[in-house]
């Protein structure tokens, strides 16, 4: 085993704090947030995902939450395709509603499957295909991994709650927990630009 030294210390706070560029589901002045890194394509997220719904269920306008793409791609050869068309989705008013499509038929993530979404979702296909392959996005899906890299993140799921990486196991009742525990007035919020 590797000893801990100062560079090797996975680090614990969000390096760029949430802001107009991501996407937010909840009151931006929520005094509780979690920031998950993901990757569509990744099982655990897939189960984070019904847990991060329950907890926003429970939570309601006392939580923001966020999701910054961080696809795997030497593990998940479709998380990066994935991440790109949920950001097409986004250019065309539907991010969260692609993010879900994604994370409920993770096992149907090639290409004509993401036209399909984008067909079931009343957008235009083509256009976000063709995005998609042009790399239009892909810019956007680098920004948000380079700023998981730089906050330690090395895998998927990575959550952070106000702005502190959170180490626990992504289950309902842990999770729930932390995030009450953690719940701290938006001034003192590290998660937010300022």
């Amino acid at each position: 085993m590797k000893p801990e030294t100062s560079s090797n210390i996975p680090k614990s706070k969000l390096a760029l704090p949430i802001a107009g560029r991501d996407h937010i589901q909840g009151p931006i002045e929520a005094p509780i947030t979690l920031l998950e890194y993901g990757d569509y394509e990744c099982p655990y997220c897939g189960a984070a995902y019904t847990v991060i719904k329950a907890v926003q269920k429970q939570l309601g306008d006392r939580l923001c939450f966020a999701f910054r793409n961080f696809p795997l791609v030497n593990s998940h050869p479709h998380a990066q395709h994935a991440a790109e068309t949920a950001e097409a989705a986004g250019a065309q008013g539907r991010f969260w509603e692609m993010h879900d499509l994604l994370y409920e038929h993770q096992e149907s993530l090639e290409d004509e499957d993401l036209a399909e979404y984008a067909r079931a979702l009343g957008l235009d296909a083509r256009r976000l295909i063709t995005e998609v392959l042009a790399g239009e996005h892909l810019a956007r899906v680098r920004e948000d991994f380079r700023s998981g890299a730089r906050a330690g993140v090395n895998g998927t799921p990575t959550l952070f709650i106000n702005g502190i990486r959170y180490s626990g196991a992504p289950q309902a009742d842990a999770l729930l927990a932390a995030l009450t525990t953690r719940a701290t007035s938006r001034a003192n919020n590290p998660a937010f630009s300022k």
